[in-house]
Formats: C-alpha cells, sequence, structure tokens
C-alpha cells in the first residue's frame, strides 16, 4: 500500500471544501480526518456546506463544525433545501455548486459518492465532478440500512482515542439522532475498524478518488 500526502500549499494554509446534504453526513464520513488536519495543519481554512436542515438540525452543524475544527478558520454556508428530494432539486443543488467553484479553488473536496444509495448524497457526489473539475476529490462514506459500502481507494488511519473522540462529539454534537437503531457506538466504531484493518491501523476512514493525476515534479505548464 502506497502512502499519499495531502498538498502543502508554498502560498497559505490547507483550503478544504466539506459538502454534506444533511448535518452530520460530514463528521460522520469525514470527521476524524477534520479533527486530524485541525491539529497538525496551522490556519487550516474550511468552506463547510450543508444543503438540507431544518433550524434545529442547523444548529447542530454549527455547533459540530466549531467542535470537529477547532483553530480552523470555517466558514459555514447551510442551505434549506428539501431533504430526501435533492433529486428534484438538481438545478438548485447545481447552482449552488457552481457558486462555490466560483469563489473557492480548495485543495481538497470532501462530499459523498455518486454510487451512495441514499438520493440526496447521490445527487451532490454526481454533481461535485462537474463543478470541481480539476481539485482533488474524495467522496466519503455513511453506514446506512441500505447496505452500499464498497471498496474504496484512500484511507486515512485513526489512532483509537482519535476514533474515539470522533464518536464522542457525534453524540455530543447530534442529539437529534440519537433515537435511530443505527446511531451507536458499535456502527460507526465497528466500520471504524474494519476500514482500518483494511490499512494495517487500529481505525481509519475511508475514501474514494475517482480520477487523479501524478505529477512527477519535472513537468512545465
Amino acid at each position: 500500500m502506497l502512502g499519499f500526502h495531502l498538498p502543502k500549499p508554498a502560498g497559505g494554509p490547507l483550503t478544504v471544501l466539506a459538502v454534506g446534504a444533511h448535518p452530520d453526513d460530514i463528521e460522520i464520513g469525514a470527521g476524524g480526518l477534520l479533527l486530524s488536519l485541525a491539529e497538525t495543519r496551522p490556519g487550516l481554512r474550511v468552506r463547510y456546506v450543508v444543503m438540507t436542515g431544518t433550524a434545529d438540525r442547523q444548529s447542530e452543524a454549527r455547533r459540530a463544525a466549531d467542535a470537529f475544527m477547532p483553530g480552523a478558520d470555517v466558514s459555514i454556508d447551510l442551505h434549506d433545501l428539501p431533504e430526501g428530494r435533492l433529486p428534484a432539486a438538481w438545478g438548485r443543488v447545481k447552482q449552488i455548486l457552481q457558486r462555490l467553484a466560483g469563489s473557492c479553488s480548495p485543495d481538497l473536496v470532501l462530499t459523498p459518492g455518486p454510487g451512495d444509495a441514499h438520493q440526496d448524497h447521490r445527487t451532490i457526489g454526481e454533481l461535485v465532478p462537474t463543478a470541481f473539475r480539476d481539485h482533488l476529490h474524495l467522496a466519503y462514506e455513511i453506514p446506512k440500512w441500505d447496505g452500499d459500502l464498497g471498496r474504496p481507494s484512500m484511507y486515512v488511519p485513526l489512532t483509537a482515542d482519535l476514533a474515539r473522540r470522533k464518536v464522542d462529539l457525534l453524540h455530543k454534537c447530534f442529539p437529534s439522532q440519537h433515537g435511530r437503531d443505527w446511531w451507536d457506538d458499535e456502527v460507526f466504531l465497528g466500520l471504524a475498524r474494519l476500514r482500518g484493518m483494511e490499512c494495517r491501523a487500529p481505525y481509519a476512514e475511508a475514501f474514494t478518488c475517482t480520477k487523479s493525476v501524478i505529477s512527477t515534479g519535472d513537468q512545465e505548464g
């Protein structure tokens, strides 16, 4: 297994665009990565975007953004598109993403993937590559009843302490989800342990990178 290092931009701090269909998507799929970046990348800048959510759920999202990226420069964009019906709001989702592409050029884009079984997640995953064509795009995974987990291509190892911290923050930041039958430590830590086994780490988050380009360092233009 080959290692891959996120870029260290010469002109400033690492910039990240994190997009979720619902409050908690980003944290479930990439919360460990964001916690790690906030600790290891001084001046980290994050554009945090959620497409749906009631006022209460949006308050949870704001709380989570602060908790999962302490010390980072976080810009939060919360929208109220119809939950469960993003395919019907395809044009509005695309417009939001195109506006983001026109206002920022992140080093890393984190979103759901196009193969996600949830229609809201899948809509975002399908549209992001049409707006962000020249960016490193990692699609995170979210466990669900549909059983859509696949074969990821990239892993972010997590220590046991970091994995537990992520799960503790999920519980703290999203109390509205506590009654769901899938919302528990065993689901979150179980998936993280499985992905950790796949990359020889205690725990891990896994992502899919559909397309990337290798630069040898001696090419011009």
